[in-house]
């Protein structure tokens, strides 16, 4: 009877395991913050020609995977810019986000080589046209508003 008993404690032992890896897989969302805003990120000044943005900079994979969502205000000259570990392609989309941006693929020696505005809540991805290192948001249309255009460069200082 003895083998029976350690075997039958095996088993329970066994299936505890996978329970909890289960449980552990399953946890929803909410649970690790993601249905919440990002908490206020470092700052820095961003100089685009005569312009300034005060940017929040995301530079984990979190703070860029979560940016702006859930967001409710962001003024003009405020903004988050995103950055990435090597050039890359990118793409963006906003899920949870309702303020209207525009953003602004950045090349690693800081020249902006495309700007495109996105929709709220949209899921539809808006990828770069070629391998970037930065990206900044904005409030839609703050670029053209402070005229930053495509070619432009923006000072990034060491982050």
């Amino acid at each position: 009877m003895r083998p029976r008993y350690a075997s039958l404690l095996s088993a329970v032992a066994v299936c505890s395991l996978i329970l909890i890896f289960f449980a552990a897989c399953g946890q929803n969302t909410s649970s690790q913050g993601i249905d919440k805003p990002n908490p206020k990120l470092k700052t820095v000044t961003l100089t685009i020609g005569e312009a300034t943005v005060k940017a929040e900079v995301a530079m984990t994979e979190t703070e860029r995977n979560r940016g702006l969502m859930y967001r409710t205000s962001l003024r003009d000259g405020e903004g988050m810019l995103f950055v990435f570990d090597r050039d890359q392609q990118v793409s963006f989309w906003m899920k949870n986000t309702k303020l209207p941006l525009s953003i602004a693929y950045i090349i690693s020696d800081g020249t902006i080589v495309q700007i495109l505005d996105l929709v709220p809540y949209s899921e539809e991805p808006r990828p770069s046209a070629r391998s970037i290192r930065y990206a900044l948001e904005v409030p839609q249309g703050w670029f053209g508003r402070a005229g930053v255009k495509v070619g432009d460069k923006v000072a990034i200082p060491p982050l």
